[in-house]
């Protein structure tokens, strides 16, 4: 099935943000537990850093983390 990998990715990272602590001096620790192509386009574009660490979660970086939070209440937040 062909499909839009920009949405999934933004999903994706709007998703992160549930699952999200907060790092200190920026960014944020989240759970991988997402499709792996995904995760590696997320990287591409700077939204987490180097995801193919033996780790059950990632980091996102400042950009990615601020992301995340905008697109969860874009999609998940009341109006």
């Amino acid at each position: 099935m062909e499909y839009d990998k920009d949405k999934v990715d933004e999903m994706t990272l709007a998703l992160f943000y549930l699952a999200a602590t907060k790092r200190p001096g920026g960014g944020a620790k989240a759970w991988k537990a997402f499709d792996l192509e995904t995760i590696k386009r997320l990287y591409k574009k700077g939204l987490i850093d180097e995801p193919m660490i033996k780790s059950i979660t990632l980091n996102m970086t400042e950009e990615g983390y601020k992301k995340s939070e905008e697109l969860f209440s874009k999609y998940f937040g009341k109006k």
